[in-house]
């Protein structure tokens, strides 16, 4: 997998998965609409972990810079 994710897309996943997380612990976000907005919250993780994100594929998007 080439990299298509820069480091402003990562940390911002990061950050909105650490806001997401932390609705849920604080019981904002209950029910169906907390398992769905921590399970992406888990993909933005995995996603910035990993550097590639699959839906930039269809879209030829990236925002990685080369050097």
């Amino acid at each position: 997998m080439k990299p298509n994710m820069g480091s402003a897309d990562r940390a911002i996943r990061v950050a909105v998965a650490l806001v997401v997380g932390i609705l849920i612990a604080m019981g904002i976000l209950k029910g169906a609409l907390a398992i769905v907005a921590g399970v992406l919250a888990g993909v933005f993780v995995l996603t910035s972990v990993v550097s590639f994100c699959p839906l930039y594929l269809p879209f030829k998007l990236s925002t990685y810079k080369t050097k």
